[in-house]
């Protein structure tokens, strides 16, 4: 399945697959986001595989926004692989 991006007030939905295959998609969507706003929200409730490149991908747009002191928000009940990292990082 392809990835889809869809944007609407620096709210960010993502339909479908996100890997390696279409990490240059997600990369260019979101190449100096927080140069542009204060704040996004991803919602990735409708992301139906992720791969770890996929979960790496979101993992370095948080540290980007951690070290440019910006809100990222990551909702819906997307990839438990990208909930493990941040939950393993976080006790860390």
């Amino acid at each position: 399945m392809d990835l889809k991006i869809s944007n609407c007030n620096n709210f960010f939905k993502i339909k479908g697959a996100l890997n390696k295959n279409n990490l240059g998609l997600f990369k260019s969507e979101f190449k100096n986001i927080f140069e542009k706003v204060q704040s996004i929200t991803i919602s990735i409730e409708d992301v139906d595989i992720m791969d770890r490149f996929g979960v790496s991908a979101l993992a370095e747009l948080h540290k980007e926004a951690i070290s440019k002191n910006k809100n990222l928000s990551i909702i819906g009940l997307g990839c438990e692989d990208l909930y493990n990292h941040f939950k393993t990082e976080m006790a860390a």
